[in-house]
């Protein structure tokens, strides 16, 4: 149930989907909705493991706000597979202002049940989604705590059949 100061819980289905993530790698992404008449956080959409982050990009309403997960997969430059997992508040500045309060005031609660999270990012536009613009330094910061550095951005795989050029 809902509480004014701690947001929407999560449904069990979010926390089984996550972990297949995380996991199994069984998804790229997942797409998680508040359904107010639930008064939970649901599964909207989860991508399967050869999504592109183009798709995980796509499938977010351009007019009302939803929390994804991506599972982001790179190679470093001593050619070692990593992957680390993004969480992304989706917040357009079209959406309903009570929508943005109910996200706002659920994301912490929703973000800590996600255990294995490692960066977090908030948008309100597609242009901070950009994934060469916007996540380019958590990508470097991930390469960097896995003790590769990442030459430059473009040697980073979103996965294993997507290369940027």
């Amino acid at each position: 149930m809902a509480n004014a100061s701690s947001g929407m819980s999560a449904s069990d289905e979010c926390k089984l989907k996550f972990m297949e993530l995380k996991r199994k790698k069984t998804h790229r992404f997942i797409i998680f909705k508040i359904d107010e008449k639930l008064q939970q956080i649901v599964v909207e959409k989860a991508g399967g493991p050869d999504e592109s982050y183009e798709a995980f990009a796509s499938s977010l309403p351009e007019k009302d706000c939803r929390y994804g997960v991506y599972d982001f997969d790179f190679v470093t430059e001593d050619n070692c597979q990593k992957s680390k997992i993004f969480f992304i508040a989706w917040s357009p500045d079209t959406s309903r202002v009570k929508a943005k309060m109910l996200y706002a005031s659920s994301k912490d609660r929703f973000r800590r049940e996600l255990d294995g999270v490692h960066y977090e990012l908030q948008a309100t536009d597609p242009t901070e989604m950009d994934l060469q613009i916007t996540l380019s330094p958590w990508i470097r910061a991930a390469a960097s705590s896995a003790g590769s550095p990442v030459q430059d951005f473009y040697h980073i795989s979103l996965s294993s059949s997507v290369r940027a050029s």
